[in-house]
């Protein structure tokens, strides 16, 4: 048996997203993410980190808004990364953190605003993609 037909059977491999060095030195600076994602506007960290800042300051539908660009954002980038809609999504991998804490936060601000299936649907996809995530997260 060839060693691809036994790694086609394990599923796909883990994907995993470069380093947004740029944005990292700028936020470990202290830069703002307000004023980072105008210059990033693909970065899922960024729009991720003002869907937090949002959440904590009780504004539920900016929360909500930001997430879900950073979660389009995510998806737009792990495609480019050769994931294909299934598979692992480590996040032990830094540069998934930023698409994984969207993706957590989406699923929140969802529940805040009464959506009914989105919760359920994000809350398995964040599962799929790493079962550790969610601990991590609430970690936080």
């Amino acid at each position: 048996m060839s060693d691809e037909f036994r790694k086609n059977l394990m599923g796909p491999e883990p994907t995993l997203l470069p380093a947004e060095t740029d944005v990292y030195q700028h936020l470990a600076l202290g830069k703002e993410a307000l004023d980072l994602v105008a210059r990033n506007p693909t970065s899922s960290l960024l729009w991720a980190i003002l869907a937090e800042e949002a959440w904590d300051e009780g504004r539920t539908i900016e929360s909500y808004a930001f997430a879900r660009v950073g979660y389009h954002r995510g998806l737009d980038a792990l495609r480019r990364n050769g994931w294909r809609g299934v598979g692992p999504i480590p996040w032990e991998h830094e540069p998934n953190q930023g698409f994984l804490r969207a993706l957590y936060a989406l699923g929140r601000a969802a529940a805040a605003i009464g959506e009914a299936d989105e919760p359920e649907r994000i809350e398995k996809f964040l599962n799929d993609s790493d079962p550790n995530a969610k601990a991590a997260l609430e970690a936080r």
